[in-house]
This record gives structure tokens, sequence and C-alpha cells, in this order.
């Protein structure tokens, strides 16, 4: 078994591809620091040329919300009908939006 005293950080790799404007989770590397987890996010995730961008973040520093607290959380959001589009009406001589 391993020490986890000796044990690199784990970072959370998001990578932005060539065609994209946004960054997706990708997976994970252990480094030892945030020059050395890009490093191994490049050799990992983007072997062949299609990132464009990378972020690691360190994954002890996500905060993340608990599945089971799911209900509690979005529910609220379901009384707000002015987020949904059939709130709103479309005048018949806008054609496209």
């Amino acid at each position: 078994m391993s020490d986890p005293k000796k044990e690199w950080p784990l970072w959370e790799v998001f990578v932005r591809g060539k065609g994209g404007l946004s960054h997706r989770h990708v997976g994970s590397v252990h480094a030892a620091d945030a020059k050395m987890a890009v490093e191994h996010a490049r050799d990992t995730y983007t072997r062949r040329l299609e990132g464009v961008s990378l972020w690691v973040v360190p994954s002890a520093e996500i905060t993340a919300s608990d599945p089971g607290d799911a209900a509690a959380l979005f529910e609220p959001a379901e009384d707000k009908v002015y987020r949904h589009p059939t709130f709103y009406s479309i005048p018949d001589h806008i054609k496209h939006l």
C-alpha cells in the first residue's frame, strides 16, 4: 500500500477543443505542482493535438453538491416560470431567434 504522505495531489483536468468555446472535464492526473499537472494533462489527454487550452484544478479545492440533495437544491427553480421559454409569446413578425 502506498504512503498517502508521499503521493502527489490529484488534479482535475479540463480541455477546450479546437472547435469548442468551453472547457470540459476529461479526467484527473497526479502531480507535485500546477506546472507538472499541466504537463501530465497535456501528455495524457491531448496526445492527438485535439486541445487548444488546458485547465488543471486541485481536486481538494473543488466543492460539489451532494447528489442526495438534488431535490432541495434544484426544485426551487421549478417555480420560476419566467425561466422557461413557454412563458414568453413571440410576435408573429419575428421569424428567427
